[in-house]
């Protein structure tokens, strides 16, 4: 993970890279397929649609432009899985029920509104699971006692004081080792979580 995952998109942007591809369906496989797990679809054709998915990706990485807004990529993301899954649907002349007996179109409606509830689960879902493997990725970067204090502080929401108490360190300490993993996660993140 030297590279940035903004340089990560632009890489698959500028052509076939098979480490850059690598990379991109290891982070992405499990969180489309765990969003598409929800419709009514047969393992097979989960993973079916998975692969359709990312086959797009392939296609229209060079066409995806990143515009400023928060969310651009995960968006344009969502757009293929939503596009993706009404064209399986309508092959197979499939009209799954969600919850609460929703339709079909009231389904892909939701997930096309990106201020519709299950849009923002879905967004919320992809942050998390993004962060949580760049997270993963990053830290053998930081000796220990860095981790634990970023650790403690941002995730688990202990005031700085505290933490430099229990790892013998100094508030000053704290504040630089989340300030130093915050800023690689940005880094890693860029393009993909903002």
């Amino acid at each position: 993970m030297s590279d940035t995952s903004n340089s990560l998109l632009e890489r698959l942007r500028q052509g076939p890279n098979e480490t850059a591809w690598r990379r991109m369906v290891d982070l992405y496989t499990p969180l489309i397929r765990g969003w598409l797990r929800r419709y009514a679809l047969k393992d097979s054709d989960c993973d079916d649609l998975v692969q359709d998915v990312l086959a797009v990706v392939v296609r229209r990485l060079p066409d995806f432009q990143r515009r400023p807004q928060v969310g651009a990529f995960r968006r344009w993301l969502r757009t293929i899985a939503v596009n993706c899954l009404r064209d399986f649907w309508r092959s197979q002349r499939f009209e799954p029920r969600g919850i609460g007996n929703a339709d079909f179109s009231s389904i892909l409606s939701e997930l096309e509104d990106p201020e519709s509830a299950l849009s923002k689960l879905w967004d919320m879902e992809h942050d998390r699971h993004v962060t949580a493997v760049l997270l993963e990725k990053i830290r053998p970067r930081f000796e220990t006692k860095t981790w634990q204090a970023f650790r403690r502080v941002a995730l688990d929401g202990v005031p700085v004081d505290q933490v430099a108490a229990e790892l013998g360190l100094t508030a000053n300490a704290v504040f630089i080792a989340k300030s130093r993993v915050v800023h690689l996660l940005r880094k890693e993140g860029e393009g993909l979580l903002d």
